[in-house]
This record gives C-alpha cells, sequence and structure tokens, in this order.
C-alpha cells in the first residue's frame, strides 16, 4: 500500500540522515553493519506494523543496534 511504500521511504531516509555526510566506502565495518541493519529494520517494521511510523522508527532503531553489534564482531 501507499503507506507502506512511505514509511519503507522514510525508514531509508532516516537510515542516511543517521550515517552522517559520510560515504559507504569511508565508512568502518560497524557503520555499514548499522547503517544496513537499520534499514532492513525499518522496512520490516514498517512491513508488520502495516506502515505504523512507531513501527518503522522502532525498527530502523533495533535493526541497527543489531547491526553495529554484528559489525562490532567482525
Amino acid at each position: 500500500s501507499t503507506m507502506k511504500i512511505r514509511s519503507a521511504v522514510l525508514a531509508i531516509l532516516l537510515t542516511l540522515a543517521a550515517s552522517g555526510c559520510a560515504t559507504w566506502d569511508g565508512m568502518s565495518s560497524r557503520q555499514k553493519s548499522a547503517t544496513t541493519g537499520a534499514a532492513v529494520g525499518g522496512v520490516a517494521g514498517a512491513v508488520i506494523t502495516d506502515g505504523g511510523i512507531l513501527g518503522t522508527v522502532g525498527g530502523a532503531a533495533i535493526g541497527g543496534v543489531i547491526g553495529d553489534q554484528i559489525g562490532k564482531q567482525k
């Protein structure tokens, strides 16, 4: 639906904003993992909550933390 697409785009934009101005190549493995986790979590949260903003943002936050922890172990 339109809400799901809108929420997915919002999650991606939040992820890009959270990653700052750094380019992907300039990011550490941990930063890349956190960014990827946030994007995946945001989309998953949007789908699970049928486009809910809290689900999208919550999913992005949880995904970012999980990605950060995975990246820290590399």
